[in-house]
């Protein structure tokens, strides 16, 4: 498994602890795996991460009622999430693998820099790179 470089946790510690942020993940870019996820639902398996912080699929489980790093599963309108970080990182990987292939066949030889997916409960943006996927889950702007 991959880790993150120092900096790159750092920094997506920093961005978890804004206002809004319901979730982080990252993501290996070559199979999807977790390298790093918090703020997600759990699934009533109870494993702690390693001692380098990566993260296998299964090791992001915790206890009922707990999220992966103990911050709020709740929405700021209060809507409990029902995602495990597994399930968000199979979904997110599969998108960014379709989207980046859509990209190709329209732009040959260009890159998805971003995508920013919003819907009624949450915003999604995911910054795919060579050998990351970042996923950031927060509150959708207020509408004017």
């Amino acid at each position: 498994m991959q880790m993150a470089p120092s900096a790159t946790l750092e920094n997506l510690s920093r961005l978890a602890s804004k206002p809004g942020v319901q979730s982080t993940l990252v993501l290996s870019r070559a199979d999807g795996a977790i390298i790093q996820a918090s703020g997600f639902a759990s699934n009533g398996t109870d494993s702690p991460s390693n001692e380098t912080g990566l993260h296998k699929p299964a090791e992001t489980r915790m206890g009922l009622g707990e999220s992966v790093d103990g911050k709020s599963r709740y929405a700021s309108d209060g809507t409990e999430s029902s995602k495990t970080a597994e399930e968000v990182a199979k979904v997110v990987y599969q998108f960014v693998s379709t989207t980046t292939g859509l990209v190709n066949e329209l732009e040959e030889g260009d890159d998805v820099q971003l995508v920013r997916l919003r819907t009624r409960k949450s915003e999604f943006v995911i910054v795919p790179d060579s050998a990351y996927i970042l996923v950031v889950v927060h509150d959708p702007p207020k509408a004017s």
